[in-house]
């Protein structure tokens, strides 16, 4: 008879000990998700913030910036050329180059940070854009093989996919000291796969996960946030021919 009771008490301290790892499991995957879904809002605010203030601006700069810029030189056009001496003359030819020049360079960062042409005309078209005009009379031969069957139901989405490229784009042009860039994707069942490829100075992926914690890794801080606001993964490799780049994001598209 006590034998009978010992086994019953056993059996309700183990019922009861698998009861509670039950509990405090549920309960620890409640807080991680909590967890993750509080950082994923704070990085959804944070990528918004900052598309928003890009926006602000891009637009300082082409309704104020612009209009002062544009001002200044027809000032600089109403100057009678014909009563200059010739070293005035060239302080003007080359006052007016200067003034055209960074006017030219505003208007390029106002549209840059500004997301309209991707708006009106896609991501891949937005892309191509961008690299040109990042690359033209350069010495960089840069290309693009975009999968012109993605189109997405997500804008927003593609916003974050475009920032990545800028920023991608940006460090090997700064960086990497390449003299051939190329951007391609591919979509297969509702996957995007993204390829940045250069053939100069890279990152791997242990030193991108390193620098990306680091005061002077913002740019890679945001690339990261902008991916896991994705869902998606990228990864850094190293092979014989140069650097890859892969960007493998779930996406929502939509037939045309």
């Amino acid at each position: 008879m006590n034998q009978n009771a010992n086994d019953i008490k056993s059996l309700i301290i183990i019922g009861i000990v698998v009861m509670l790892s039950l509990v405090v499991s549920v309960l620890l995957a409640v807080l991680y998700n909590l967890r993750e879904q509080q950082q994923n809002q704070l990085i959804e605010a944070a990528v918004r913030s900052e598309e928003i203030e890009r926006h602000r601006i891009a637009e300082t700069l082409h309704d104020e910036v612009g209009a002062i810029l544009s001002s200044a030189k027809l000032h600089l056009l109403g100057i009678k050329t014909e009563t200059l001496d010739e070293k005035d003359k060239g302080l003007y030819e080359k006052g007016r180059g200067l003034l055209n020049e960074v006017i030219q360079q505003v208007r390029g960062i106002s549209h840059n940070l500004h997301s309209n042409i991707l708006k009106e005309f896609g991501l891949n078209e937005a892309i191509r854009h961008f690299l040109l005009k990042m690359t033209q009379d350069t010495s960089i031969n840069a290309a693009t093989a975009l999968d012109d069957s993605y189109y997405t139901e997500n804008p927003d989405n593609d916003i974050s996919i475009y920032r990545v490229v800028q920023e991608l784009v940006n460090n090997i042009l700064k960086y990497a000291d390449a003299t051939e860039l190329i951007v391609s994707s591919t979509l297969k069942d509702s996957e995007l796969d993204l390829v940045v490829f250069h053939n100069g100075q890279g990152l791997t992926q242990e030193q991108f996960e390193e620098l990306r914690y680091q005061k002077d890794g913002l740019g890679l801080k945001n690339i990261q946030n902008r991916v896991i606001l994705l869902k998606g993964n990228i990864q850094f490799t190293n092979g014989s021919e140069g650097y890859r780049i892969n960007i493998h994001i779930p996406v929502n598209t939509i037939s045309v």
